[in-house]
């Protein structure tokens, strides 16, 4: 079966959107068969991949509360080569349509994509910056997260309030959960706060973070405006090269394991 890998931090703008897009077609564009669920009611994936076509298509929402099979609503990318399952501002009222289900209501991602398991390599969940039951939905289905850091004061006390969640987590609806590894974002070496940022987290964790960090790059930030990820768009700028690094350490640290 696919490696199911979300990618979450509740804090936003730490780059989770970019990375999941940039991650997907990294793996894409080696060969792995690739989905990405947009898990997030802005929608900001499924705009970045120019993936909401009409109104009428189905959406994370249809799947989770209105029992559309997960396959109806799998929108096939070209350019990057990858599946993406969008969303829209419908999944902004999924936690409270979620609260008041009595029982399952912390695996219905994971009982929508247990039918395409076996097709994809890899399936990518663009969490939502909450700490709410679609971020308990995500973490339950996945295998591991990915977590990006933003190199900011207070990072390690967003990542210590994630933490806590997933122990949660672990003891209550999915012990094999793993943290796949903590990806600094938006470094810029030229500053003495992203360089204390960057060796705070490392000293902290250790060999949990990435060797490749994520740099400010304003093509990271132009990419999603053209529907594509950044490989498409400028593959020799300063941003693909960082999540090119990135794809050959998260293949690496996966190759020993089979999912």
């Amino acid at each position: 079966m696919g490696k199911v890998m979300a990618i979450s931090n509740q804090k936003g703008g730490v780059g989770k959107t970019t990375t999941s897009i940039n991650l997907a077609s990294g793996l894409a564009h080696v060969g792995k068969k690739v989905l990405l669920i947009d898990f997030d009611s802005q929608g900001n994936a499924t705009q970045g991949l120019g993936a909401n076509q009409n109104n009428s298509q189905a959406t994370i929402y249809s799947v989770l509360m209105e029992g559309v099979p997960i396959q109806q609503a799998i929108v096939p990318k070209v350019n990057p080569r990858i599946d993406i399952v969008p969303a829209n501002i419908n999944l902004a009222g999924a936690d409270l349509d979620m609260d008041k289900m009595e029982y399952g209501k912390e695996e219905l991602l994971k009982k929508a994509i247990a039918p395409i398991r076996d097709q994809y390599d890899y399936i990518i969940i663009d969490c939502p910056p909450s700490l709410g039951l679609l971020n308990t939905n995500a973490l339950t289905a996945a295998d591991s997260i990915l977590i990006p850091v933003q190199c900011e004061y207070y990072a390690l006390e967003g990542v210590t309030q994630l933490l806590i969640t997933i122990r949660l987590v672990q003891r209550t609806s999915n012990r094999n959960l793993k943290i796949e590894g903590i990806l600094l974002t938006m470094f810029d070496i030229r500053t003495r706060l992203s360089v204390d940022v960057s060796q705070d987290v490392r000293q902290t964790f250790g060999k949990l973070v990435y060797q490749n960090s994520i740099p400010r790059n304003v093509k990271l930030s132009e990419a999603p405006s053209r529907g594509m990820s950044i490989f498409e768009y400028d593959p020799k700028s300063t941003g693909a090269k960082a999540y090119a690094g990135l794809t050959e350490e998260v293949l690496k640290r996966n190759s020993k394991t089979n999912y």
